[in-house]
This record gives structure tokens, sequence and C-alpha cells, in this order.
């Protein structure tokens, strides 16, 4: 029996241990950056058994997508283990074994939901690889497996609630930061596709070791091809158009804890002792988090007066999250972002968040929620839904031209992107963060705004209620930061940026053309099969 025998028949033996094995292992890898080198090399046991299962005519594409599910489900439970740290939701008001039904049900059932559709990647990866033509070049095969998962990875920014692009593979490399200098070309799609590409090769080197020469020396090539770019973007990025002083707060006061009004002016009087410190520092433009103080500027007046008083007294512009009213007469609230300027006047522009989060800020199919799972619906403490905002609203501030960002809208690419666009010349995020405490989603969400950087080329000043604040470079550094569950803020001197990074511009072409491949591959093997099933009618009759 031959090398490539033997494994093939350990792969047979063991394939339910390496897929769900290998799932876990490759989930860890994304929520644990300490370990990113990993991730060039953790899929390959997931990956042996569908190399070698998918071209396989005699398995059906069901048994494929059994296994695909099987390997999406253990990738994705470990990508959303934080919501385990939402219990007990205390601040819904509900009881310990409602809050463990509700938390366990989020977990799983996301997990759940996004697996029926990443489960799909392993039969149309089986229906591309039994076409004539790549049946015949399975060099090839890596490639078209990591055309999939990037597709996959854009499918889930695109599909709207239902797609959540939480457990994208380029978080893996946030503690490698040359290995993330790519998203400067393709976002974060293109170190996807690298990642993938990489195991592929390796594994298909370990399936095929006739072809170890050449598949070890691509796989090499992308590694270290990118790993070259990174070292050289990162030592020729061009200076800005002039600075700021830039200050984010972070209050730590969780929306897990009770509210009251005692409660709401304690949180005030942190703010504005925090503003104060942050502007005797120097900082002209302070950035608050997510309806740190959970008021509706509109509505309160109290709230009103104070924070454009504040804004008056330290001559500063701050960048404050309130809701406010959707229309007069309107019960519903945008979740928004509002910049008071340094004479108590609040600018016109207003930024509402245009990714609402499920489940947090609204409730999808709420009767039919409100019906099977209650207290589902109650993790929501909002009686009306928040409706999500249109437009990626700048602020054209004397400072320079800001592009804020609520919370959710900064793991869409598509936000900051189009903020860019529109005249960015620094990107804020606002976010709540305090639902995730110090776990890893916490880090996570905080990688995402890394990403961005890197693909827009601007300086990113963060502002979370509980962590992580911090400042980012445009080549993904941090330069400043606050742990979670800390008080504080963070202050840098930032950049004001009108660099055009080649993904601002061409977008997510590459995507689209693995789209077009994938779906060439796919419809062509379909085509063949439907040809031949006429063939063998024609000959029969």
């Amino acid at each position: 029996m031959t090398i490539s025998e033997t494994i093939t028949a350990v792969v047979g033996r063991f394939r339910w241990p390496l897929l769900l094995g290998g799932g876990v292992l490759f989930g860890l890898t994304v929520i644990f950056p300490q370990i990113g080198l990993l991730e060039w090399v953790a899929l390959i046991p997931s990956l042996a058994v569908l190399l070698v299962y998918a071209p396989d005519p005699t398995v059906k594409l069901r048994r494929l997508y059994g296994m695909g599910f099987g390997f999406s489900m253990a990738f994705l439970l470990v990508n959303f283990h934080w919501f385990l740290y939402m219990y007990p939701l205390d601040f819904a008001g509900m009881s310990r074994p409602a809050s463990a039904v509700v938390v366990g049900v989020a977990w799983i059932g996301l997990s759940f939901f996004q697996a029926v559709g990443m489960a799909v990647l392993f039969p149309l990866t089986g229906l591309a690889l039994r076409g004539r033509w790549l049946s015949r070049h399975t060099v090839l095969h890596p490639v078209l497996v990591a055309m999939m998962w990037t597709v996959l990875e854009w499918w889930w920014a695109h599909s709207g609630w239902s797609g959540v692009p939480w457990a994208r593979l380029s978080l893996g490399q946030a503690h490698l930061i040359p290995l993330l200098q790519s998203a400067y070309l393709f976002g974060a799609y293109g170190i996807t596709f690298l990642i993938v590409a990489v195991n592929g090769l390796l594994c298909h080197l370990l399936l095929h070791p006739s072809r170890r020469v050449l598949c070890g020396a691509v796989a090499a090539g992308l590694f270290v091809g990118n790993l070259g770019f990174g070292f050289a973007r990162m030592a020729t990025v061009p200076d800005g158009t002039g600075t700021v002083v830039a200050a984010a707060i972070q209050g730590n006061k969780s929306s897990l804890e009770y509210w009251s009004a005692g409660t709401m002016d304690a949180v005030m009087d942190t703010y504005t002792e925090l503003t104060r410190e942050a502007v005797a520092e120097g900082a002209t433009l302070i950035l608050w988090p997510e309806t740190g103080i959970p008021a509706n500027i509109d509505r309160n007046q109290r709230v009103r007066e104070w924070v454009t008083g504040l804004a008056e007294e330290c001559e500063v512009t701050i960048l404050a999250g309130f809701l406010t009213r959707v229309r007069e007469g309107s019960t519903q609230d945008y979740n928004s972002i509002v910049a008071v300027l340094p004479d108590g006047s609040i600018h016109e522009t207003v930024y509402n968040k245009r990714n609402p989060v499920p489940f947090g800020e609204f409730v999808p199919f709420r009767k039919l929620v409100m019906t099977l799972v209650p207290p589902l619906a109650e993790i929501s403490t909002l009686s009306d839904d928040i409706p999500a905002g249109e437009d990626s609203e700048v602020f054209d501030l004397t400072l320079g031209a800001v592009g804020p960002l609520i919370c959710f809208d900064s793991i869409y690419e598509v936000n900051a992107r189009d903020s860019i666009r529109n005249g960015a010349e620094l990107i804020t995020v606002s976010t709540n963060d305090s639902w995730f405490q110090d776990s890893r989603g916490v880090w996570m969400h905080h990688a995402q705004s890394r990403l961005r950087a890197i693909e827009t080329g601007r300086y990113v000043v963060r502002s979370a209620v509980t962590g992580v604040s911090s400042v980012i470079t445009p080549t993904g550094e941090t330069v400043d930061l606050l742990d979670p569950l800390e008080r504080g803020y963070v202050l840098s001197e930032v950049e004001m940026r009108n660099e055009v990074t080649p993904y601002t511009v061409i977008g997510d072409v590459l995507v689209y053309l693995m789209i077009a491949g994938g779906a060439a591959a796919v419809l062509g093997s379909v085509a063949e099969r439907l040809w031949e099933r006429r063939a063998k009618r024609h000959k029969s009759a």
C-alpha cells in the first residue's frame, strides 16, 4: 500500500474525528490570535476528509452535506461561545432557568442557523470536483475550496441578519499584523482565500506525495509572498494631511447592570470627569461609546443641555452615542452618533446605525419568536425595534471629515468603505460590547476594527462602554488600548488621511471573480451529468 493509499484509508476510518476535531481546532485559531500561525495548517484534518470524499462520485451529495454540517457546527460553536458570558440575563428581568434557555438557544441556535448554510460548501465542492476537467486536475482542488470558503464569508456579510460575518478567518491573524496587510489590496476576503488555499495545498501534498514539490512551493510562495508584502506595506505608509489629538472614553458601566435615575447621574459624572481629563491632556476630539448613556437626546432636555454644556465648557468636539427620534410623534428611536461642537451646538448631520443587532435591537420574525421562544424576544428590552439607518453619513468638521460607525457596523466592510468614498479622513467606532464582558468575543469584535483600518488606510478611534477602547493605525497596529472592564480613556495623536486604497476602489471584485469561477465549475459539472444521463436514455431507447 502506497503512502497516499494509507493516508486515504486513515481519513476514511477517522473521518468524523478529523471533521469535528478539525472544526474545533480551526475555530480556536480564529478566536485566539495568539496561536494565529497554527491557522495556516489547522484546517488540514477537515480538508483531508473533504478532498477525499468530495471527488468520489459514489458518495451521495446529502452525505457530503451531513459532513459539512458536522464540521460547520463544531467550527461555529467555538466562535459563538461568548453567548455563555451573557448568563444570567438579570438586566432583562429573567429567572435563572429562563436565562439558561435563552443563552443556550442563542448560542446553539445561531450556530445551527449559520451551519445550515455553511454546510452547502461540501456538496457544492463535490459537484464541482466531479466535473471531467477538475477531476483530472486535482492540484486545483485546494484552490476551488479556498474560493468556495471566501464566497461563503462574503455571503455572510451580504445576506442580511441571517448571516453574521463574525467568524472571519482573518481575525486569527490579529496578532500577526504583517500577514493582515493584503487586506489593503483585496479586503479581509483575500486573507481568507490565502489561509484556506495554503491549508488545502498542504493537505493535497499529504494525499498526493508525488506533487509535494509543486504544492509545497506554491503554499510557501503564497505565505511568504503575503508576509513580504505586509512588511513592505508597513514600511511605506504615506503621511496624512494633518493631525488631531483624539480620545476615546470608556465609562465601564455595563448595560447588563440595573439602570436608575441615580445610576444615570453617576455615569454622567463619570463621562464628564473623563472628558475633562482627556481635554486637559490636549484632546480636541472626544469619542463616546454607543448609548453609554441610554437616553434620547431629542426628548431628554436635561441630557441635551448637559452634553452641549460640557462641549462648550471644554471647547472640544464630542462624538456621542445617543438615541435619536425617528420622526416627530414616533415611538421608535434610531441608535445614533451626534456631533456636539465646541460652541455648544449640535451638527446637523446625524449618523444612524446601519446594522442593528438581531435580538438586541430588533427581533426578526417577532410574532413567531414570541410564540415559540418568548424569552428570546425579551433579550431586547426595547418595546419597539430600532430601525436601520440608510446612509453612510460623514461629519464635516473643522478638524476634518470623520466617518462614524456603531458596533456591528464595523464588522461589515461595506460601511467603512462607503464612509471613505464619501470623504472620511478618520474612522470612529462607538460600541457597547458590555454584553461580551471580558470574553474572547470582545477581542474578536475589536479585531474587526483592525481590518477596517487596513482596508481603508485610515486611523480608527474606538470607544466601548466596557472595552476594548483603542486607537488603531492604518496598518492595524494599536498605539493605545484600554482593556475590558476598566474605567478610563485612550488618547493619541491621529492623522487625517485621504489615501485611496486599492480595496476602497475595487471593492469585492476578487470575490465576484471567485463567484464566477465557482459557479462555472459547479454548473459545468451539473451540465455534464445531465448530458450523460440524456445520452444514456437515448442509447437505451
